[in-house]
């Protein structure tokens, strides 16, 4: 970011679940969600830890874990462009307790965020519209019998 203000570090712990089967492969998985994290430029992983998976109640052979990872990342875009990529169940600043950001900044950091929800909106948009395709074609079928 462009910013006459001096950067500070932003520290933040995340928490990234996930659900599936077998157990052993959730652990793998946020695994390499976490060794993917920590190659991300502007960020340091300072500590991970991946839960042991536990069965979800009354689906057989289901199963849920979390990994609870804490991060410092150079600046406040960087941990919004972690939300948007890993989609982390919460996440929390640690410090600092207060930061600065000069009106560049905030404008980039809203800019990515729109340009983000675009694409998901434009995503949306497209799987609705293949939706509708697939429902009218079943429909068709189901008039020929």
């Amino acid at each position: 970011m462009s910013s006459e203000l001096p950067k500070q570090k932003i520290n933040s712990i995340m928490i990234i679940e996930a659900m599936g089967r077998p157990a052993d492969h959730l652990v793998d998985v946020l695994n390499e969600i976490c060794d993917n994290i920590s190659k991300e430029k502007g960020v340091e992983l300072t500590e991970r830890k991946v839960n042991e998976p536990k069965a979800v109640k009354d689906k057989k052979d289901l199963f849920t874990t979390f990994a609870e990872i804490e991060v410092s990342v150079e600046e406040p875009l960087i941990l919004a462009l972690l939300m948007f990529k890993y989609m982390p169940a919460h996440v929390e600043v640690i410090e600092p307790e207060n930061f600065t950001l000069g009106n560049n900044d905030y404008g980039e950091l809203l800019t990515e965020i729109t340009r983000r929800l675009h694409k998901y909106d434009e995503l949306a948009r497209i799987m609705q519209m293949e939706k509708e395709i697939l429902t009218n074609k079943i429909k068709k079928l189901e008039e020929k019998k």
